[in-house]
């Protein structure tokens, strides 16, 4: 797709709105406005019912109740609910270890990290193979009856790494430790029907999916909602999970997305697939030295393009496309950290590689002829650096 003359190849650090996601949200802007959780009049309940709606949607896609699904602002505060609202119910009992992927979203690293500093519990990381795949060896390793929760993403933002979580569930629940997913890269890439089977807690993202940004969800388990502590407190709305009054657009806006990104998928899997190819497959047909970083094109999210330009600067290659082509060095969630990406360290890059490293993902509005400007534009853009007195390997 193209923003005025930008060729947009970022959606995993956001998509657009559907044009039919925002129909269904308008009216709930000026119209029926009514506070979902004024219970005393018919705009409040009209609200109401638009919000227990969205929800079921929301639950439909991952084959959920509409009672296990509560809305948060985003992904990143449904992460820091799932681990630090379990991990607050959990203080001086006899599950005091918390296990992470090397390759988690910073929401997840960083609360962790809070969790052991604030409550004392330890938090190990779980090392990933080349390819961002976790070690269930070094999983079962560690898997102990003092293990409170394990956070494994679905896939990964950065090199779009699919976890098998049925089998990382089998192993947890022989040792009754709680599964937490960070699920926000899924939804309308991979079929999510089944993933309340397998995982206990499950994080996802509004923006991710075509759908507004400034909501996301957390799925917990029904089983599991007693030993939630909240982390926003109020009046108790959300089955005093998390306070506060839900942005009725918003989660209108979502669930219309959720159910557009379940009754689509198969159909808009293998065109992200052909697209994401042909982009890697042109890049590699150029006279420049790149590689793919982590897994092959058949094992990972449809529309992911992790590629390696070495002998170059990734900033310096996106700054000479600019105003041309969107795309980022890494997740968007990390932006202006100067330093190289925690998940292509993880998979053994050198610091150099790293920052030789472009992220390129590919939508739904993407087309071929988009494709073909964009290897176009970066053969352009690296002649650019390399004529501007860049050594660089060819």
């Amino acid at each position: 797709m193209r923003v005025g003359n930008t060729i947009y190849l970022d959606h995993q650090a956001t998509t657009p709105t559907d044009r039919r996601v925002l129909e269904q949200m308008m009216p709930f802007f000026a119209d029926a406005f009514g506070n979902p959780h004024s219970a005393d009049h018919i705009l409040g309940w009209n609200a109401a019912q638009a919000i227990e709606a969205a929800a079921s949607n929301v639950a439909a896609l991952i084959g959920a109740d509409s009672d296990e699904i509560v809305f948060t602002s985003g992904a990143t505060e449904a992460n820091n609910l799932a681990l630090l609202g379990l991990a607050q119910s959990a203080v001086n009992g006899k599950r005091n270890r918390i296990l992470v992927s090397a390759t988690e979203h910073k929401s997840v690293l960083a609360t962790a990290r809070e969790i052991q500093r604030r409550l004392g519990f330890t938090v190990e990381l779980l090392p990933v193979d080349v390819e961002g795949a976790l070690s269930l060896k070094a999983l079962k390793d560690k898997l102990s009856d003092d293990v409170l929760l394990v956070s494994i993403a679905l896939i990964n933002n950065e090199i779009g790494t699919i976890s098998d979580i049925t089998i990382i569930h089998e192993l947890l629940t022989e040792f009754g430790a709680v599964f937490h997913c960070d699920c926000a890269q899924a939804p309308g890439v991979v079929d999510l029907k089944m993933l309340s089977e397998h995982v206990d807690m499950a994080s996802l993202s509004g923006h991710k999916m075509y759908g507004p940004k400034g909501i996301g969800a957390l799925f917990v388990r029904h089983s599991l909602q007693d030993r939630l502590h909240p982390i926003i407190h109020g009046g108790g709305q959300q089955r005093y999970l998390r306070s506060g009054t839900l942005p009725t657009p918003l989660c209108v806006g979502m669930g219309a997305a959720a159910e557009i990104a379940r009754s689509t998928v198969a159909e808009v899997t293998p065109v992200l697939r052909r697209r994401r190819d042909r982009l890697v497959n042109g890049l590699g047909r150029l006279r420049w030295r790149t590689a793919l970083n982590g897994p092959d094109l058949a094992n990972r999210h449809p529309g992911n393009a992790n590629v390696r330009f070495d002998g170059f600067s990734a900033s310096d290659i996106l700054a000479a496309l600019q105003p041309k082509l969107a795309a980022s060095t890494g997740s968007a969630c990390t932006s202006g950290i100067p330093e190289p990406s925690h998940v292509l360290r993880a998979i053994g890059l050198s610091a150099a590689q790293a920052e030789a490293s472009i992220r390129f993902s590919v939508g739904r509005q993407t087309t071929d002829q988009d494709i073909e400007d964009a290897i176009d534009l970066i053969d352009r853009a690296l002649s650019k650096l390399v004529s501007g007195g860049m050594e660089v390997a060819v």
